[in-house]
């Protein structure tokens, strides 16, 4: 077969233009093979990713899962600074009162179970609140050190109180009846103080009764649960004859010791935590035993006599603290300010 020259064939069938000339179509196909495989600078994870969800909205749900799990780990600290804050009140309020007490209760709840009942503790729960309210920190810690000492003597020798039948009732846990009979006087000065009756004339007058108040009925619970546990011999107030303990109206030298060295304790915290002054803590002493001498005498004359039944040691109790506050304001206002200057 002749074979056709290659000249001929261009004469027949001259080249395209350029600009006609046919180009070999890239595939689509590999062309989106090769993007999803070409090369970059982010992984591929990251690229998937990125596609799938805005950086914005990534941002946003990263860092709600660190907040998250940080707050499930370490405290909020911006929470316990403002709860400090609180507590930290000055003057104090209602709000920081409760807070504060609630904490402590929270904190010290073995000690008030081993000396109070239920009830009790809700009772010393709204003394507290109150006492927070009216006098601070300082008149909290002042009833603090008042409940710690007064559950301790009376545990003292409990056993044998028991045994003569002369032990506070519930193995000495105290219900309301008792802490409001204790500190029915506190309370009263507390809100005379938070209503600011008399004025800033009078807010260190109630500030004295309320420790007062409170120096004695320390002394008087101390002289009395240490003269039943340690005391010799007791003798009836109103005609010193020898009586057997426990009995209303007896006293004893060491309960009587014990007694005046407690309301001296008190009375140097109130006065280190800034309630009163060295002169009122001494005054705060020479009321509470004056006071007790009194309730000695209404014990060992009405209490327990027919047409008394009414008057219980809750009932004593109330008039025993009144009295101690009112003669240390008493004493302060007409002797102490004529006294000193």
């Amino acid at each position: 077969m002749a074979t056709i020259p290659l000249s001929t064939i261009h004469t027949i069938f001259p080249p395209l233009p350029p600009s006609l000339s046919l180009r070999r179509r890239p595939s689509n196909n590999l062309s989106s093979f090769q993007k999803l495989f070409r090369p970059s600078n982010k992984p591929l994870i990251s690229t998937f990713t990125s596609n799938l969800v805005k950086p914005s909205a990534m941002d946003s749900i990263s860092s709600t899962r660190v907040q998250s799990s940080g707050s499930s780990s370490v405290p909020d600290l911006g929470l316990i600074q403002r709860a400090i804050q609180l507590a930290q009140s000055s003057p104090p309020t209602w709000q920081s009162a409760i807070f504060s007490n609630f904490v402590i209760f929270l904190v010290g709840s073995p000690l008030l179970v081993s000396g109070l009942s239920l009830s009790g503790i809700a009772a010393a729960f709204l003394l507290g609140t109150l006492t927070w309210r009216g006098f601070g920190p300082s008149g909290f810690l002042l009833v603090a050190t008042y409940f710690v000492i007064g559950t301790a003597v009376t545990k003292v020798k409990i056993a044998q109180k028991e045994a003569q039948g002369i032990a506070e009732k519930r193995k000495g846990r105290r219900g309301p009846g008792s802490v409001i009979g204790s500190s029915a006087a506190g309370c009263v000065c507390a809100l005379l103080s938070i209503y600011g009756v008399g004025g800033k004339v009078f807010s260190r007058v109630w500030e004295l009764g309320f420790v007062a108040s409170f120096c004695t009925k320390l002394s008087d619970t101390v002289s009395s649960e240490i003269g039943k546990a340690y005391g010799q011999t007791t003798y009836l107030v109103t005609t010193l004859k020898v009586v057997p303990r426990g009995t209303e109206g007896a006293v004893s030298v060491e309960g009587t010791v014990a007694g005046v060295l407690a309301s001296i304790v008190l009375a140097f915290v109130g006065c280190v935590m800034g309630e009163i002054k060295v002169a009122e803590a001494v005054v705060c002493v020479l009321a509470s035993q004056i006071a007790n001498v009194g309730e000695s005498v209404i014990g060992a004359v009405l209490q327990d006599k027919k047409g008394y039944e009414w008057l219980n040691n809750d009932v004593v109790n109330v008039i025993n603290i009144s009295l101690g506050s009112i003669l240390a304001i008493l004493i302060n206002q007409f002797v102490l300010q004529n006294w000193l200057p």
